[in-house]
This record gives C-alpha cells, structure tokens and sequence, in this order.
C-alpha cells in the first residue's frame, strides 16, 4: 500500500475525524462515529478512494501502484 496523503491533507482530515469523533462522544450522535474514516486514512497515510483517480496529494504519482513511471502519471 503506498501512502497518497500529503502532510496538509492528513492534518486536515485528522483535525475533521477527532472533531467528529469528539462530537460523537459528547453528543450521543452515531453518525458522527463516521469521523473514524479520515481519522484512520490521516494515521496511516493512504486513502483508497483516491486509487481509482490515480491522485496523490503526496507528491510524485498517485493511485496505488507499488511503482512509479514517470510516463504513466502524467
């Protein structure tokens, strides 16, 4: 699995799972339990939805490949 998420992107989505998961904890809300998806896709680094699209906002190619030609990314 190759990571896809840059530093802006994990922060961002780190900030949004707690908020959620917070919300969910002092409210009572289920939905807001859904925060543990960009919680977990910030901790680990990669997120499958951007695979299809072959988008990385890490840098360098996207998608999920295990390697990288320069010619197949752009």
């Amino acid at each position: 699995m190759k990571k896809n998420l840059g530093t802006i992107d994990r922060t961002l989505r780190f900030i949004a799972g707690a908020s959620l998961i917070g919300h969910a904890i002092s409210s009572g809300h289920l939905w807001a339990w859904l925060g543990l998806i960009p919680l977990l896709t910030a901790i680990i680094g990669f997120c499958p939805a951007y695979c299809p699209l072959r988008l990385s906002t890490r840098g360098g190619c996207g998608g999920c490949s295990g390697s990288c030609d320069d010619s197949k990314c752009h």
